[in-house]
């Protein structure tokens, strides 16, 4: 599946899902509008599910959770923390900063997908730009039916060879997107309306659907000259307006600093089942702003309409105000369960000094989540002891049982025996007593990693080595938290400093491998896949801009990433999940951090929503599924 998009915040993953979850065990829903299949050929389907039978097997109207009467019209303003330099969506890399610049949020709404997810039904897919796709029963390849409706917006009819030009140079310029695409070997026109991807391999039941994720742009515009007079140049960034097929088309920008876009009033898709009572508002604003601090105040100021607040410390006190009791602002919870995460502070193993997962360990035992969740967080947060936490079902607990430790013992060699006679735990501090015992315990096993105390400086005993640490920052937000944590370093001779750069710095400095520690923080899905090599993968350790910020390699993690994988049906997917997880937790390459079972979110209350909001939302379908709402309006203000 393609990776979750999200920013770091200190309570949990303030993002969006930026596509549904995969995984083996797939169902399809046949197209039964169309005629029978070629003799021999499989069928054509017009949607795909990863977790049993899709909701929609039949050609439908509109989503559930949508309402296909919602009013157009009316304008939303959406917030984001940085800044951008880049309308190129081939350069949009699959975590959200692309490998040559920084994307701007809004211009996915101006491409589409040739296939789209489903808000209420966690890993199932349906045909956007591909009315149908099907597959051979060994999955080595993956063939898409372009609709016949399809334009860009300068009315040229979208076809197939869009489609493999897309491919070619998105995997071409982009690192990560060559990564996730790594086992499609080509793509080629196979029929005048259709598009076939070939596999390297065969079993791997999430190919057709990384393919289907695929954004699809306009080879002829491409192609042609610029209003400079001048050939574009897809592997270069670009502010140039872009031609899209989507709901939206780009209005005006101020470079750096905001995007309008307007809704394309004759777009060709409006009518799919997918995009009814959907794409709703006339306009969607962007602004950026480089100090998230002043977000909240910008916020109850009115110059922009929802906000996801993600420091609870914000939830708790900064919005006791007339606007929320009046009625004028709404305060409103969505549950937090259709997402994991690990959010922490992470080592570079390229660092020799962290190579030992014994040093590792002892920076855990010194961090007092405790002491942060009583007197920073109001006891609202629990401690992370999974990266997959908020997904019990993936999530290792207890020692490894059934399944999960029948995978185990496959790898037995290669695993530390604790992995079978400990569950993981957190260390617990929050006491005087309690750190003192840690701090013991920390030097303790610092010693037998070769450091020792001297002069109040904990030296390595071989080279004489001072151990200081740098934690990388890109949010002031971050720094009461990771001041204290310094401090109680330091209790155990560790030279430790914090510094905060901005979101390019950061992001340059993560890609060049160039830090101690940093933020880090990684979303999965329901179904984990083919992205889990990019997150631990050996071959993706040493690739800049992969995912494995860390560094980690490891032959039992990636035997188990390419079992995850390779995995034959549901059962065995999340038995090698647990195994996944259990494994990085023993290797102890963060020191992680806490979360929350909800998302609390504030809006301008101007806008209508559905009677059944979509369940795999983390905002209800925000802005997607909601509309601009006259009445509403004209009781709280208009908007400035």
């Amino acid at each position: 599946m393609r990776p979750i998009l999200f920013p770091l915040a200190p309570a949990v993953f303030a993002a969006l899902i930026a596509a549904t979850a995969l995984a083996p065990g797939r169902v399809l829903a046949e197209d039964a509008t169309k005629p029978a299949a070629e003799a021999g050929a499989p069928p054509w389907r017009i949607g795909v599910s990863m977790l049993g039978e899709p909701k929609h097997k039949e050609p439908f109207a509109h989503f559930d959770y949508v309402n296909p009467d919602a009013p157009k019209g009316g304008r939303v303003r959406i917030a984001i923390a940085g800044s951008f330099d880049n309308f190129n969506i081939a350069l949009m890399s699959i975590n959200g900063v692309s490998v040559k610049g920084n994307i701007e949020a809004g211009v996915t709404g101006v491409y589409q997908n040739l296939m789209t997810g489903a808000q209420d039904e966690p890993s199932t897919e349906y045909g956007e730009i591909a009315d149908a796709v099907r597959f051979p029963e060994d999955l080595s390849s993956v063939t898409f039916r372009i609709n016949p409706k399809a334009r860009w917006h300068d009315g040229t009819k979208l076809t197939p060879e869009d489609v493999v030009w897309s491919f070619e140079v998105e995997r071409a310029n982009n690192v990560q997107t060559a990564q996730y695409y790594h086992d499609v070997v080509k793509a080629e026109v196979s029929a005048p309306d259709q598009v076939t991807f070939s596999f390297s391999t065969k079993g791997n039941r999430e190919l057709p659907q990384i393919v289907g994720q695929l954004y699809v742009m306009p080879k002829h515009w491409w192609l042609a000259n610029g209003p400079d007079g001048k050939p574009r140049n897809v592997a270069n960034t670009s502010l140039e307006p872009p031609l899209g097929s989507g709901p939206y088309r780009l209005k005006s920008f101020d470079a750096g600093r905001s995007a309008s876009y307007e809704r394309v009033k004759d777009w060709w898709g409006a009518d799919l089942p997918t995009a009814r009572g959907q794409y709703n508002f006339d306009e969607v604003r962007y602004d950026y702003y480089t100090n998230t601090q002043q977000l909240p105040e910008l916020f109850k100021s009115d110059s922009y309409d929802f906000r996801l607040e993600n420091v609870i410390a914000n939830w708790m006190t900064l919005y006791n105000i007339p606007a929320v009791k009046e009625g004028r602002i709404v305060k409103q919870d969505f549950p937090s369960n259709t997402i994991g995460r690990m959010q922490a502070f992470a080592f570079n193993l390229r660092r020799p000094k962290f190579q030992d997962v014994r040093v590792r360990k002892a920076f855990n035992l010194v961090f007092d989540f405790e002491a942060l969740n009583r007197t920073i967080f109001f006891n609202q947060y629990k401690r992370i002891g999974s990266y997959f936490a908020g997904l019990d079902e993936l999530s290792s607990n207890g020692l490894p049982q059934g399944e999960e430790l029948k995978i185990l013992q496959t790898l037995k060699d290669k695993l530390p025996p604790e992995i079978f006679t400990a569950p993981y735990t957190n260390p617990v501090n929050g006491s005087d007593e309690a750190q003192r015992g840690n701090i013991r315990a920390a030097l303790g096993l610092l010693k037998q990693a070769g450091w020792e105390i001297r002069d109040r400086k904990l030296t390595n005993a071989a080279s004489g080595e001072v151990m200081k640490v740098e934690i990388l920052l890109s949010d002031d937000n971050f720094t009461k938290i990771a001041l204290p944590y310094v401090e109680n370093l330091k209790r155990i001779g560790i030279d430790a400093s914090v510094r905060v750069v901005d979101e390019t710095q950061f992001t340059e400095r993560q890609n060049k491998r160039d830090f101690d520690m940093i933020m880090f923080g990684v979303g999965q899905t329901q179904s984990p896949g083919n992205e889990q090599r990019d997150y631990w993968g050996s071959a993706a350790a040493d690739k800049p801009t992969s995912r494995n910020i860390i560094g980690i390699k490891d032959p039992a993690i990636d035997a188990l990433t390419e079992r995850i994988v390779y995995a034959k049906d549901r059962a065995e997917l999340v038995a090698t999940t647990k195994a996944l997880d259990r494994v990085l937790l023993a290797g102890a390459y963060v020191v992680p951090m806490w979360y929350s079972d909800v998302w609390h979110t504030l809006r301008w209350n101007r806008f209508g929503q559905p009677a059944l909001l979509p369940s795999q939302s983390p905002t209800g379908g925000f802005p997607t599924v909601w509309w601009y709402d006259q009445a509403l309006a004209a009781k709280t203000g208009a908007a400035k």
